[in-house]
């Protein structure tokens, strides 16, 4: 599945519901979100089938999210349904930890192995108050559950933020070098009517590298062991069992090694976080289309794939997607 730029798109990033138990307020805030009706999103079943076309096309990983996935009723067994498509070499998942000390045994039971934790305070009142009333805690055992239980890699995704939590930026390299995670700090992004709060909270990566380099020695790791690896330029910290990365998609644009496509909850395939052009998959599938038809729209969607987005650092404040992130999934 290459796009015009020869890039080759063999990761999909799956949102199985806009719906969430947080409101974080750069992804998801309280007031002003249309939420989707159940018939509105895609069934499991039609997300399978979206899926193993794909993979006969040369996808080779899938990450599931939302939302919050873990809401959605019967996520567990749709995850184990997967293990069975002959091709998909990965299956990985993105959740806010909160019913992680519930679900983490049967996801792993399901086949994953690979989860992403989205963590963005250690200090529980100032995490209560970016999520809107979330509880630290609960992530906190969710992460200590998923530990116990096996999965590697864990990772702790954490959105930095200037004046919230750009002062907890050790404490995060300093868990990174106490546990065998991979805490990765994300530049915040102006997706939605979030970026009516936070649109001047822009922190760059490179501030947190000197910061955490005037305090732990790192060492990169060489870029891009699996075709499938994402952006993030990770370091291993000297003397610590893990590793901090980076993910820059505003000061160092990543476009040129894109790989993924995003399927949202209402079945549109997104081509890219801050580019309007999507294929609506729902109304083919809801019109009963083959499985010919099917990988025609995903070749139209990889075809129409833009070269790079045009944000930068300077222009955060002015730029706005036309969908929140919690309905794109990341």
């Amino acid at each position: 599945m290459r796009d015009k730029f020869n890039r080759d798109i063999n990761y999909l990033r799956v949102s199985v519901t806009d719906r969430c138990n947080l409101h974080c307020t750069y992804c998801r805030p309280k007031e002003g979100i249309s939420l989707k009706g159940h018939e509105d999103i895609l069934r499991y079943e039609e997300i399978i089938r979206v899926i193993c076309v794909a993979v006969k096309m040369g996808l080779i990983k899938v990450r599931l999210t939302g939302g919050e996935p873990l809401v959605r009723r019967g996520f567990v067994d749709f995850l184990a349904s997967l293990k069975g498509i002959n091709g998909l070499m990965d299956i990985s998942l993105t959740t806010n930890g909160i019913l992680l000390e519930e679900f983490a045994e049967r996801i792993y039971q399901a086949g994953v192995r690979r989860i992403n934790i989205s963590l963005d305070s250690l200090n529980k009142d100032k995490y209560a108050r970016i999520t809107n009333g979330g509880d630290l805690n609960a992530v906190l055992r969710g992460i200590a559950k998923t530990e116990e239980a096996g999965f590697s890699p864990i990772k702790i995704n954490t959105v930095a933020i200037k004046g919230f939590n750009d002062d907890e930026v050790l404490a995060f390299a300093r868990l990174a070098a106490d546990k065998p995670f991979q805490v990765r700090f994300i530049e915040l992004m102006p997706l939605g009517q979030a970026n009516l709060a936070h649109g001047k909270d822009y922190l760059p990566a490179a501030e947190l590298m000197r910061s955490i380099s005037a305090h732990f020695e790192l060492e990169q790791i060489a870029d891009k062991k699996n075709k499938s690896d994402g952006p993030a330029k990770i370091y291993k910290i000297k003397g610590g069992r893990g590793e901090i990365g980076f993910i820059n998609p505003v000061s160092s644009h990543f476009c040129a090694t894109c790989n993924r496509l995003r399927l949202t909850a209402d079945g549109k395939l997104l081509l890219c976080l801050l580019n309007k052009e999507e294929i609506d998959l729902k109304k083919a599938l809801r019109e009963n289309c083959s499985d010919a038809e099917l990988e025609k729209l995903i070749r139209e969607a990889i075809l129409l794939k833009p070269k790079q987005h045009d944000m930068t650092c300077t222009d955060m404040h002015l730029k706005k997607c036309h969908r929140e992130m919690s309905a794109i999934g990341g």
